[in-house]
């Protein structure tokens, strides 16, 4: 596979709309496509439909197959609730092999340590895909811990870190110390838009987004 994988310091701190700017921004670089593999949660949202609407995505833009739980929880736990069992090797043979011109922008569930099923991690199926990893973490107060550990988990395991986008209000002090004491690249700040609308995030995607194009590698 070609592309990256969005993770997060965390639940809920940005990473659907993190991958709908990446396809405004990316479009005209390389054939996109956004995928979902595990998504827990599925009676309250569906991020496969937030990336197709903010993301302004065709139908082939957008990759709908994967495992699909109920119950707001970790993968492993919203799956044994259900009865099921996540196959990871299954889940890998989903995307079709034959379309190898598309560059994949992934979205993981939680952050790099949730367990997904008795054996396997998020980290793990990454390391599967062996894409790189971009991640995304909230501009608050305890951002710099969540964030280091993220990215020193993401190394110990020997897996490509692409760069930090911070989501929330600008903060200055926490940009600093993730950039030094974490020795990666901030892509871009990403405000909480309200409205959030897909014009919105495309003219902040394509002036604010990885501006010196430090992404484009991955696109390739």
């Amino acid at each position: 596979m070609r592309g990256i994988f969005i993770s997060g310091t965390g639940t809920e701190v940005g990473k659907t709309v993190v991958a709908a700017a990446l396809m405004h921004r990316y479009r005209n670089t390389a054939t996109l496509c956004y995928w979902k593999p595990i998504q827990t949660g599925i009676e309250q949202s569906d991020d496969s439909s937030t990336v197709r609407a903010l993301g302004n995505c065709a139908d082939t833009e957008v990759f709908d197959e994967g495992i699909r739980l109920r119950g707001a929880y970790s993968p492993y736990f919203a799956a044994r609730l259900a009865g099921k069992e996540i196959n990871v090797e299954s889940l890998m043979q989903l995307p079709p092999a034959s379309r190898t011109e598309l560059c994949w922008i992934v979205e993981g569930a939680g952050g790099v340590l949730v367990p997904v099923t008795d054996w396997h991690m998020m980290a793990d199926l990454i390391a599967k895909m062996d894409l790189p990893v971009l991640v995304v973490a909230a501009s608050t107060l305890g951002t710099i811990n969540h964030t280091l550990m993220t990215l020193e988990t993401l190394r110990r395991r020997s897996l490509r870190v692409a760069g930090v986008i911070m989501v929330g209000d600008p903060n200055k002090a926490n940009r600093e110390a993730i950039e030094r004491f974490g020795q990666v690249d901030i892509l871009g700040e990403l405000p909480t838009f309200s409205p959030l609308t897909p014009e919105i995030l495309a003219t902040w995607a394509r002036a604010e987004l990885d501006p010196k194009g430090l992404l484009a590698e991955f696109f390739r």
